[in-house]
């Protein structure tokens, strides 16, 4: 469902005056400016104002936040639940009753300027797939991809197996050395490439989630060899634009992390990269790629700080999903699995 106007639905607890709007001011009119009586698109404010409305609104409808991420409600009638998730003015229902969805959207049109979608099949360019004879449910952004290579010039790229080549360094002695250099990387859009990039990463593509991270670190004086790589990475996409996050239905939940580290790769610093993804339902939930903040003396060390970081995330995952009250594995210890017998 969509928040028609959703800003102008927050209230404003400061006294603000604007100019008037182009073309609304008379002859009789031009000294007078307008008196805000809401909060609008352009306020630093807004967001959240639109936030507390709707948070008001929301929970008088006996929804109860979750407090380990406040944008997601959950609401029990019963054996009945419905989710409901707000990313700013868009908002996703799950229920596992149809009556008490349709009661729901009810409420929320007769509150708000609401626009019913129906079934959501895209939602902040992730296609959402379903299977509900197989009990399958997939996340994939072909589309979204296809317009990142259009984008840069690559619809019609060479594909290429994987996203970073083996031996690959990355290093500060490949950015620009002086002015010369500098303008001339100009002509590359590697912020903008990278960025896009980093978006599908954090939605459905923890494949490419350690060489967004590296390519990241030299956003602010890339060199060639960077923008290469990142168009290395754009190849791999043109290969694997199909893949999608699958999960399955299943009556057995249980998150299972796995933590790795490389050692030392950073050749400017000495540190380490961490990595972890969690899975539950036969797919990845949750993962990232972060240099370490620390320097490790050798492999074991550097597993295990990257242990500690997908213990610390394991114990934020698990706490979001017990307020979900849907998976009863969450109970059990939590099992990260690492591949390093000394950590």
């Amino acid at each position: 469902m969509d928040v028609k106007t959703a800003f102008l639905n927050g209230n404003i607890d400061e006294t603000i005056y604007m100019v008037q709007p182009e073309n609304f001011e008379s002859n009789d009119s031009k000294q007078l400016v307008c008196r805000l009586k809401r909060s609008i698109y352009g306020l630093k404010q807004a967001s959240r104002q639109w936030y507390r409305k709707f948070d008001q609104v929301i929970t008088s409808f006996d929804f109860k936040e979750n407090i380990v991420d406040q944008c997601i409600y959950l609401k029990f009638s019963g054996s009945k639940f419905i989710i409901l998730v707000l990313y700013v003015d868009d908002i996703l229902l799950a229920s596992s009753d149809v009556g008490l969805l349709h009661e729901t959207k009810r409420f929320l049109s007769s509150k708000f300027d609401m626009k019913d979608l129906g079934n959501a099949s895209f939602v902040l360019g992730i296609h959402i797939h379903r299977d509900r004879s197989r009990g399958i449910l997939g996340l994939s952004q072909k589309a979204y991809i296809d317009k990142v290579l259009s984008r840069f010039g690559m619809s019609n790229c060479a594909p290429r197996d994987t996203p970073v080549a083996k031996g690959n360094k990355f290093s500060l002695h490949q950015c620009p050395k002086n002015e010369l250099e500098k303008k001339d990387m100009e002509r590359f859009p590697y912020a903008s490439a990278i960025g896009s990039l980093m978006y599908a990463q954090v939605c459905t593509r923890p494949d490419i989630a350690y060489i967004v991270g590296m390519l990241g670190r030299y956003l602010s004086n890339p060199g060639m060899d960077h923008w290469k790589k990142a168009k290395r990475v754009m190849q791999y996409l043109q290969r694997t634009k199909d893949y999608m996050l699958t999960y399955r239905r299943s009556s057995h939940l249980e998150i299972v992390g796995y933590s790795d580290s490389d050692f030392a790769r950073c050749l400017d610093s000495k540190r380490s990269t961490s990595g972890y993804i969690f899975m539950l339902a036969g797919g990845a939930v949750s993962w990232k790629s972060v240099k370490q903040t620390l320097i490790a003396s050798s492999t074991m060390e550097a597993e295990f700080i990257a242990c500690y970081e997908a213990s610390n995330h394991g114990i934020w995952l698990r706490n979001f999903v017990t307020q979900l009250r849907i998976v009863d594995g969450i109970e059990k210890p939590l099992r990260i699995n690492c591949d390093n017998k000394a950590a």
